[in-house]
């Protein structure tokens, strides 16, 4: 009597762990779909909205009068370059690749960007110089406000080709 009282504790118990690992592995099971999931979404859902400008991201560079002509100066909190070309104006570009989306450093004494990555350069303006970047790098819209250039790095302009519309000039006093 006292073992068949053993026996049936015994398979009680091994019943209750057996039941209790089940609901350990469902519930696991349960989380490992639900993260699955929320990574799917996560990589369908549409990325950054271009042309519009998120609150914070105007960056003021500096005056006018700081900035050489046909120099670059790299803003690292904003990841991008603020040019100032031969004529005065100010380009603001990105600092990513357009092959890969590596960034580019600026060599200032070859006057040029080059990609590490792939070999691709660019020249002051951000046109390719060598491929295989497939068009320029992108650039981010400059304003001149009371002598003050401000960088909106919210908004990326993806370019095909180097407009003089995305050349900001200072106003002659």
């Amino acid at each position: 009597m006292k073992n068949k009282l053993k026996k049936q504790k015994t398979d009680q118990s091994q019943a209750s762990r057996r039941r209790f690992l089940n609901k350990l592995w469902l519930a696991l099971g349960s989380l490992a779909l639900v993260e699955v999931i929320g990574l799917i979404v996560a990589y369908l859902r549409p990325g950054k909205t271009q042309g519009k400008s998120r609150a914070g991201t105007v960056i003021e560079a500096g005056t006018v009068d700081e900035f050489a002509n046909n120099s670059v100066t790299a803003f690292v909190r904003g990841k991008f370059y603020l040019c100032r070309l031969e004529d005065g104006g100010f380009l603001a570009l990105s600092r990513k690749c357009t092959h890969l989306g590596c960034t580019v450093p600026w060599i200032d004494k070859e006057k040029r960007f080059a990609c590490p990555c792939h070999g691709s350069t660019y020249d002051i303006r951000g046109e390719v110089i060598s491929p295989p970047a497939p068009r320029p790098l992108d650039v981010h819209p400059v304003a001149i406000e009371n002598n003050i250039v401000k960088v909106d790095t919210g908004r990326t302009i993806k370019r095909s080709a180097s407009r003089r519309a995305h050349v900001v000039y200072p106003k002659l006093l």
